[in-house]
């Protein structure tokens, strides 16, 4: 079982199964504290967005530009962890990120 930590905007962790060859966002839609997800993962809004840990992000493939635009125009923008989780593949090579929910904007 791969997993993602993901931590709530209350500041609970949690470690949930993540669905291997899609997009992160398609696990944290799913839970009860995840993201919203709007669009559905189209890059059109940015709530599915999510911080990084700066190990993980760092072996992460750099943004698109619709992905960067949409998130440098978000309130709570961090250049050095903020990801839409629907432009995020999650793969084998990483079992075990983690992440927190950006909070809602």
């Amino acid at each position: 079982m791969a997993t993602i930590i993901v931590t709530d905007r209350e500041g609970d962790t949690h470690e949930v199964e993540g669905k291997l060859g899609l997009p992160i966002m398609e696990t944290l839609r799913e839970l009860e504290y995840g993201v919203e997800a709007l669009c559905g993962g189209m890059c059109s809004c940015c709530t599915c967005h999510v911080y990084v840990e700066s190990d993980w992000f760092a072996k992460l493939p750099d943004r698109h530009d619709d992905e960067e635009e949409l998130l440098s125009e978000a309130e709570d923008f961090r250049p050095d962890a903020s990801r839409l989780s629907c432009q995020v593949e999650f793969t084998d090579g990483l079992d075990g990120i983690r992440l927190t929910i950006a909070p809602e904007e």
